[in-house]
């Protein structure tokens, strides 16, 4: 992978676990105060679009659907997969690859 390619990828997971750990927390607010709910689909989205981590996070620190199991279990599964792309993504000479 290239250093440019590099380091989009870091901005776009940073991006991505950035969402998943705010929108966590805005879900937890809008519970207590019994507002406009983040839908749980959109959640487990962002967390299976590389945001697992910050979702993660967002579900421990906010204590927000650790109850669901689909959570409770899926965001941790989704979390151990995607470090496993992820190592193997930076560490692979994607050169070789290459048709060209």
């Amino acid at each position: 992978m290239s250093a440019i390619a590099a380091k989009v990828a870091i901005v776009a997971l940073i991006a991505v676990n950035l969402l998943g750990f705010l929108l966590m927390g805005w879900d937890k607010g809008m519970a207590k105060r019994g507002g406009w709910r983040v839908p749980e689909r959109v959640l487990m989205t962002v967390a299976a679009c590389f945001g697992a981590a910050g979702s993660f996070v967002g579900m421990r620190l906010f204590h927000h659907k650790t109850q669901k199991a689909k959570f409770r279990f899926g965001v941790p599964v989704l979390l151990i997969i995607q470090i496993v792309l992820l190592y193997f993504v930076f560490t692979t000479d994607w050169t070789s690859y290459l048709p060209f």
